[in-house]
């Protein structure tokens, strides 16, 4: 039987492309395609919305309305992209839909494609054989927009969504996107390309792809990215981390366990060699692994997300397969309960992913994806001032300041324009309820013309010193302080120092000042409870 499987997972390669060996063979079937397009009769009175009239010819005249290929999906409405009678298989998806940013075609903004749910349904069943947030599906999590040139997924200049996975079926298949957001999915185009079949050689496993999620992960238990039973092989993880303590998260390796085994006979040896990646992460894209996304290196509230294909080295199980990663890496000494630094202490970041398989018969993985609501990380902000509501004289030197709105950021920055270095100075005051363990920093722009200054809070410097020249506009955090702030008023003061060499001046943007909280066994271990921080400043990393 397991020869037979095999061989149909080969023969269905074969029929349907997939290698330049295969372009030279006869090719079966005949080729379709389910679009966006816009079809005869669902525009009217020039209107922009559109019914849906998928046994209509496309409008294809020279109505300017011809080119309105694309729908709107309204807030909690699900869309039908393809739904087709079989058998066949799904070669190729193509989408493309507007970012959530303000703009002309959308003024109040998007949804984002991590409040997309992406559903496909094979021959029928009630339960999806794919759920998973448009974005995470397509190796673009936390909602952020990232290129991906891989070999499955390309996600060509951040906004054009392809995928290449197979996707066969029988009877029928049905693939939706349902918009879990307050705002509109604007102008969503698509084109799904499948080949129409006599059969499917027997045995053709089904393709899957679940999300689940643990914010933070569970102690004392591997994070699982996928346990089912059933015949199949495993060929794809999307891993997204949210840090929630300073250093680096990804020392816990892979674990999988094959045919219900108890001990895992595939033991990884890290976190970022299972990514195919060595000493750490870092922001690339290859053919079958990836980072798409990585912020920066070990702060608190740090972002990574990355893809490994195993399209050349497919996991194959025979009755069952378990997929989970240990939560190890390195934490600060207080964080951990010798008040020491270690490479091997058990983290509580939070983990989102998605598996990518094909098996026969149903999966008995339970998990099933949240509401997007539920897969918004939470805020880790105690403390968080808008850093605009400060430009008046008194609160900073020469030069002016002004609110300033800038489409990256959700509220106005505070613009500071110094025409020197000399007497250029902001200050930022904050309130502190209770004495806890925090993380003190700066959300601020970084521009051409912007200079370098040293942080100090209430006279005492802290942190290095920041530079905020950037050849091209953009934001980044700027991490100054860990410590236990006493409650009270407090003041944040920017001094500037100079410029970067290719800077054009010595302004500066900051869009809040924030305290962010630490996990709570800092303050339960509280080794720096009664430490002044004003004595040796700390910042860990």
């Amino acid at each position: 039987m397991t020869a037979m499987w095999l061989m149909g997972a080969v023969a269905l390669a074969g029929q349907t492309g997939g290698s330049l060996e295969s372009l030279a063979q006869a090719q079966k079937g005949r080729s379709m395609r389910a679009s966006s397009t816009m079809r005869v009769g669902e525009v009217s009175a020039g209107s922009r919305d559109r019914s849906v009239n998928r046994a209509a010819e496309p409008k294809g005249d020279l109505e300017e309305a011809s080119n309105w290929d694309n729908f709107r999906i309204a807030p909690g409405a699900t869309h039908v992209l393809l739904d087709e009678r079989g058998p066949g298989v799904i070669t190729h998806i193509w989408l493309t839909f507007l970012g959530p940013e303000p703009q002309d075609w959308a003024k109040q903004g998007s949804a984002n494609h991590q409040e997309m749910m992406l559903r496909m349904y094979w021959d029928g069943r009630d339960r999806a054989a794919v759920e998973a947030p448009v974005g995470d599906f397509f190796a673009n999590c936390f909602g952020q927009r990232r290129e991906v040139i891989s070999m499955p997924v390309v996600v060509e200049d951040a906004d054009s969504y392809n995928c290449y996975w197979r996707m066969p079926f029988r009877k029928s298949a049905r693939i939706e996107i349902e918009n879990q957001s307050d705002k509109p999915i604007g102008l969503l185009y698509y084109n799904i390309d499948w080949i129409k079949l006599d059969r499917l050689p027997r045995g053709t496993p089904y393709f899957h792809a679940q999300y689940r999620q643990e914010y933070p992960v569970q102690s004392g238990q591997d994070y699982v990215v996928l346990e089912t039973q059933g015949r199949g092989h495993y060929v794809g993880t999307v891993l997204a981390v949210r840090t929630r303590s300073p250093s680096w998260f990804g020392e816990g390796d892979e674990k999988i366990c094959i045919d219900g085994e108890l001990k895992p006979s595939i033991w990884g040896t890290g976190t970022e060699d299972y990514f195919l990646s060595a000493w750490g992460l870092r922001t690339t894209s290859t053919p079958f692994f990836g980072v798409p996304y990585f912020d920066e290196w070990g702060i608190v509230g740090g972002h990574t997300s990355a893809y490994r294909w195993h399209v050349t080295d497919p996991i194959v199980f025979e009755r069952g397969i378990r997929v989970a990663f240990e939560h190890f890496g390195w934490i600060p000494p207080d964080e951990n309960p010798d008040y020491r630094a270690t490479s091997w202490n058990e983290r509580e970041d939070d983990y989102a992913s998605v598996a990518f398989w094909y098996q026969t018969g149903q999966p008995t993985f339970k998990a099933r994806a949240p509401h997007a609501r539920e897969r918004a990380l939470p805020s880790l902000e105690r403390v968080m001032v808008d850093a605009a509501e400060f430009t008046r004289a008194e609160h900073h030197g020469q030069g002016t300041a002004t609110a300033q709105a800038l489409a990256f950021y959700p509220r106005p920055q505070l613009f500071y324009r110094p025409e020197a270095a000399e007497g250029a100075w902001i200050e930022i005051p904050f309130e502190v309820e209770e004495q806890e363990p925090l993380r003190l920093l700066i959300k601020a722009t970084q521009a051409e013309d912007y200079g370098r200054y040293q942080a100090y809070l209430d006279g005492t410097r802290v942190g290095e010193e920041l530079d905020f020249y950037r050849a091209e506009l953009g934001s980044a955090e700027y991490h100054l302080l860990d410590f236990w702030p006493a409650p009270g008023r407090h003041t944040l003061r920017l001094e500037c120092v100079g410029r970067h060499a290719l800077s054009a001046g010595y302004f500066c943007g900051i869009e809040s000042v924030r305290l962010r909280e630490r996990r709570p066994r800092v303050a339960a271990m509280g080794h720096e409870r009664d430490q002044d921080w004003r004595v040796e400043p700390k910042l860990y990393r």
